[in-house]
């Protein structure tokens, strides 16, 4: 048994034990009550609950977006046709026609916190204060830390009126509406009434988001029921209560949906989908924009700096097999986009499975049987959009062995990998690491490509993990980020993305379609092209 196959039966007995414990209190008979979903994540804990979740996207679609809003939302209505973005607490933003590094955002008017409190412009300023500014009162280290990786564009804010307020970017760049989206807005009433702490808002958190958070057991359960004085009527929710549970392991996942424990989870055990079909629950899935790769670090010292190399690891790997270990719910990935996407361009090297090919330019790299390339990988165990982690590794490590490329993974927890992550491989808490392994979102132009592409965004102003930095590169983005119209934007994150595949900046393996088992009781959900999802339209059929 492989190291990592040990630490998983490991997992699955302590997840079963904590799961025990925590659905012994909500056990069918007492929990089935009239529209009551109960949903097992793939997070190891719940996510944190005072404004700007951890845990990545499962985050923000089981935390953050449920009790809170942003400035700007994403359109979660949609299945046929990617997610784009809609009016949320602003009615409009634009930039400001004689200066574009000004852009100005209109506020909803009406808008109330669950504490009843108003929402408006100088709520807005203090939830930018909380993060970007240390000397505010309510400035928040460990939000800061989860968020203003993703919003880089910003200088500073202020307020026009009641319902306007005007940010300022540090250069013209029209991705901001894509960044700002990500901010949630915390009331400031609600912090000032729980002793100005962080940590005790978050026991009973206040937003204006379709879910209240009404109890909160860390690494056991977190329960919501309907904010019914929502400013959007199409969005009060229809349940009367959800119950969500961290359920890293996708055998024990699987186990509590087949036992009746749970209605849904996220990402089946793939081999266990027959199973569930034969026992009459659904699988929902549908394209979403997603890459699961490795980042690879460009330090001094990593293997990944040889062209070579890079390549020869993207062409040694079986991603059909990837597809089959899944179960079929994946698709092979042939760069950070897929063919026929806007911004897909016209790359030249072809992303396939190819292992004599890898082998010579293994051998041309300098690298053989008796001199194997040698590197370390930071992995996860479980997590949002890791898919199956623990054996895709496995799966690629045979591949690359096969080739001359010898990987040793450091397994951990999702949340920590995200930390390190954020901090960089030049730092110590990378271990050593030359590649990371988190799952990424392709649904906007700056989470696609500029965060982890452009010089100047390694840690701590960004997540360029592995201190990629190319001139050509960043003037490309720069442009991108630029443009007028939809169409020149595309043209340029076409050539980034030609650059980016040519050159083998990451090693791609496959696309998610976000598989979800589901009790047939489990109503009204329509499964968006997105990475968040809305559970307001969803009821339990009784």
């Amino acid at each position: 048994m492989l190291p990592i196959a040990r630490r998983r039966a490991r997992a699955r007995g302590l997840t079963g034990a904590l799961l025990s414990a925590a659905l012994a209190i909500t056990a069918p008979g007492a929990v089935h009550a009239q529209g009551t979903l109960r949903l097992g994540m793939t997070a190891a804990d719940i996510p944190v609950s005072f404004g700007q979740p951890d845990n990545g996207f499962e985050g923000f679609r089981y935390m953050g977006l449920m009790v809170y809003d942003a400035l700007v939302n994403w359109d979660l209505t949609a299945v046929d046709r990617p997610s784009g973005l809609v009016p949320g607490l602003a009615e409009s933003w634009a930039p400001n026609p004689d200066d574009a590094t000004k852009w100005t955002f209109k506020l909803r008017q009406g808008v109330k916190f669950h504490d009843g409190s108003e929402f408006n412009a100088d709520a807005v300023l203090f939830n930018f204060d909380k993060l970007f500014k240390q000397d505010a009162p309510q400035y928040s280290a460990r939000q800061a830390s989860l968020v203003n990786f993703r919003i880089p564009a910003v200088k500073s804010w202020r307020k026009v009126d009641d319902h306007t307020v005007e940010f300022t970017l540090h250069a013209a760049d029209s991705f901001f509406p894509y960044q700002i989206c990500y901010i949630v807005m915390a009331s400031p009433a609600a912090w000032e009434q729980t002793g100005k702490d962080w940590n005790e808002f978050a026991k009973t958190p206040s937003g204006t988001g379709p879910w209240r958070l009404t109890k909160l057991v860390p690494r056991e359960r977190a329960e919501f029921e309907p904010f019914k004085e929502h400013w959007d009527k199409t969005r009060v929710p229809k349940l009367d209560k959800v119950i969500t549970f961290p359920i890293p392991d996708p055998n024990a996942r699987t186990n509590a949906l087949l036992s009746g424990q749970v209605d849904w989870i996220e990402a089946p055990a793939p081999d266990a989908i027959p199973r569930i079909k034969q026992q009459g629950f659904d699988i929902v899935s549908n394209q979403y924009p997603h890459v699961w790769p490795y980042h690879l670090s460009f330090i001094e010292g990593s293997i990944w700096n040889d062209e070579r190399v890079r390549k020869a690891a993207n062409l040694a790997i079986d991603r059909d097999g990837i597809v089959q270990l899944l179960g079929g719910y994946a698709v092979p990935a042939k760069g950070h986009v897929s063919p026929g996407d806007a911004w897909w361009g016209n790359p030249s090297f072809d992303i396939k499975y190819d292992p004599e090919a890898a082998k010579k330019l293994m051998a041309e790299a300098g690298y053989g049987p008796s001199k194997p390339a040698k590197t370390k990988i930071l992995i996860s165990a479980s997590g949002s959009g890791q898919m199956l982690p623990l054996a895709m590794n496995e799966y690629i490590q045979q591949n690359l062995k096969e080739v001359g490329i010898e990987v040793e993974f450091e397994v951990m927890e999702w949340q920590s990998l995200l930390d390190r992550w954020r901090a960089g491989s030049k730092s110590p808490d990378s271990a050593g690491g030359h590649a990371i392994n988190v799952s990424y979102t392709t649904q906007d132009p700056y989470s696609s490509f500029t965060r982890f592409l452009r010089s100047d965004l390694h840690a701590p102003n960004g997540v360029n993990w592995g201190y990629y930095s190319n001139p050509e590169m960043d003037e490309m983005l720069k442009n991108a980020s630029l443009a007028k119209t939809d169409a020149e934007r595309d043209e340029w994150l076409g050539k980034v993305h030609t650059k980016e595949v040519n050159e083998a900046l990451f090693i791609w393996v496959v696309h998610d379609v976000a598989p979800r088992a589901m009790s047939k009781k489990v109503k009204g959900f329509a499964q968006a092209r997105n990475w968040f999802q809305s559970l307001t339209p969803v009821y339990m059929e009784q």
